[in-house]
């Protein structure tokens, strides 16, 4: 169930010890690094590919806080393998930092969407060596999607094993033995740090690769694709069935009102619900009915794998809507509850989580169409083209049309992706006690108002991680086990992998140095640091409750206790029978 490739760390050549960038970062230097053929299993290096090319004073983004500097030095490196009979070739690409600020690390950063990572500068500000794959099949040009079927329209299992957790391990297995041979050193601490499917995918090598890392920071996890990319779909599905499509403003309005109702229950009026497990118990979405609404025409654009009210960023596509001015109606309210409930079959089972309530309804707005004046559903890309490519295995990127399609279509698809991509993009192994007894530590967070990936995702997997490790144990017992070593936070009002502006929360303030203290200094992260970036708390530090706990204003002010509230973490806790299959 894990990959797994031992080195014979003696018979790897060894530099002499690089005194400067220049002495480092030469091509003779980096083919005597390179590990010997046969030392890492089926893996063979066509040593004439390296290239070794010094990067001086290279301006880097989103750099760590900590360290004052805005530019680095580094050595940007690729070399080429193959594995044994398949007759492929796979890049790596690493960048080394200048020896004056290597601190014996290595980042692994991961990807989003289908893609993986394709940069080597984020691991300069941690004095660490950043590396990357091609994964065998162009990864730093092509995402997953692209390349995910052979040309007779069958799946392509050699790229989405590799994209699924293969080449990200064998990147840093190589990447680590390159690393001790050119800085002449014995102990490469060695970390993961990535959100929405970067989380998955550091979910992958904390399952697959579970002696390669010191510490895993996996934010978001697209845990089992069969499902979540299913799920995109479903809020269209819902106004399929019921024969209507809000006006995007009217799901906004019931949003804010969900908000601004919702807000108190957690002891702090601040424009964010830290618990939406109260707001879930206690507010009724009905009360909204009748209250107004109005929004000004607008060029929107969507990024397409539902990222809230964040910023704008390449690659999305734009659409107008015209000024919106109305009252919300009962039909409003019952796609939003329909929605927020989650998929059930006809027969009243449910197939999957659902969104938290107070999240946005992203994936339920629908398109203005000018020609007929009115609002139509909009098929999600990412949970469309699951269906054409990976399932019906069709190479159309999205589906033309869900007229006709059901609820329980969507469980047929899912109960049909499980078992197809349950070793691969499912990503839910729950044995990761080989992790553990290596002394890795895993860090997993998740915005509790993400509205692409539900934050219950991440507490259904954790749970199901407890109660296999851990079994016959107490629940307050097992949990204290676990959190020795991994430790799972809610961000109260976040959205997908970063801050919310419908909510003006906190964000973790450096995950990467969060790990690195846990790992080299001891610094256990019992409590999260974050900050708030904007509204009128903005510059406020936060220290988020590690789960089960959950956050409870003390009288309005800024302090909080973290208490133990158990309906409310039983409003986290789903049971799945439409699908018989257990779902980890």
């Amino acid at each position: 169930m894990r990959q797994s490739f031992s080195l014979a760390i003696a018979a790897l050549a060894t530099t002499a010890k690089a005194v400067s960038l220049a002495d480092l970062c030469t091509v003779s230097n980096v083919q005597a690094a390179l590990p010997s053929n046969g030392t890492i299993a089926g893996i063979s290096f066509l040593s004439s590919s390296v290239t070794a090319t010094a990067v001086y004073n290279a301006s880097t983004a989103g750099t760590s806080s900590f360290r004052k500097r805005t530019t680095y030095s580094y050595c940007n490196v690729t070399a080429t393998y193959t594995h044994t009979g398949q007759g492929d070739s796979v890049v790596v690409w690493y960048g080394f930092p200048d020896p004056s600020i290597f601190e014996s690390r290595f980042l692994v950063v991961g990807g989003g969407g289908y893609s993986l990572s394709s940069g080597v500068t984020g691991g300069l500000a941690y004095g660490a060596v950043t590396g990357c794959t091609d994964a065998g099949y162009d990864a730093f040009t092509n995402s997953l999607d692209e390349v995910v079927l052979n040309a007779n329209g069958s799946l392509n299992w050699y790229n989405i094993e590799m994209f699924s957790y293969r080449a990200l391990g064998e990147m840093a297995v190589i990447g680590k033995a390159m690393t001790k041979s050119l800085y002449s050193i014995d102990k490469v601490y060695t970390y993961f740090s990535g959100c929405s499917d970067g989380g998955r995918q550091g979910m992958s090598q904390v399952q697959r690769w579970p002696d390669v890392y010191d510490a895993v920071a996996a934010g978001a996890p697209a845990f089992r694709q069969s499902h979540q990319q299913i799920t995109h779909l479903f809020p269209a599905v819902v106004e399929v069935t019921q024969g209507y499509v809000p006006p995007p403003c009217a799901l906004e309005k019931i949003v804010n009102s969900t908000i601004a109702a919702c807000d108190p229950l957690d002891g702090r009026t601040d424009g964010v619900v830290s618990r939406t497990d109260l707001c879930q118990l206690n507010f009724n979405l009905s009360s909204i009915i009748g209250e107004s609404y109005y929004c000004s025409a607008e060029n929107s654009t969507s990024l397409g794998f539902g990222f809230s009210k964040r910023a704008q960023t390449s690659g999305s596509s734009s659409s107008y809507t015209p000024a919106q001015n109305g009252t919300v109606n009962a039909q409003d309210v019952e796609i939003a509850k329909t929605v927020y409930g989650g998929l059930f079959n006809s027969d009243g089972e449910r197939a999957y989580i659902a969104w938290q309530i107070a999240s946005e309804l992203s994936d339920a707005e629908g398109t203005y169409n000018s020609t007929t004046g009115s609002w139509t559903y909009t098929i999600e890309s990412t949970g469309g083209v699951f269906v054409t490519k990976f399932i019906e295995q069709i190479d159309e990127d999205n589906l033309s049309t869900l007229d006709g399609v059901t609820y329980d279509d969507l469980v047929d698809f899912m109960a049909t992706a499980l078992p197809k991509f349950n070793t691969t993009l499912q990503t839910t192994y729950l044995n990761i006690s080989e992790f553990q007894a290596n002394g890795g530590k895993l860090l997993h967070y998740h915005g509790e108002s993400d509205p692409s990936i539900p934050a219950a995702s991440s507490v259904h997997y954790l749970d199901a991680v407890r109660t296999f490790m851990y079994p016959g144990e107490s629940y307050n017992a097992s949990f204290a086990a676990l959190s020795d070593w991994y430790k799972f936070f809610l961000i109260p009002g976040a959205a997908h992998c970063g801050t919310n502006t419908l909510q003006p929360g906190p964000w973790p303030t450096d995950l990467v140095q969060t790990i690195i203290d846990w790992v080299e200094n001891a610094v256990e992260p019992t409590t999260l640091a974050s900050t708030i970036s904007s509204g009128t708390n903005a510059g406020e530090t936060q220290n988020l409750c590690e789960w089960p706990l959950r956050p409870l204003w003390q009288g309005n002010s800024s302090t909080f206790d973290c208490v133990y509230d158990q309906a409310s973490i039983d409003a986290w806790t789903y049971t799945f029978t439409a699908i018989n299959e257990t779902v980890n």
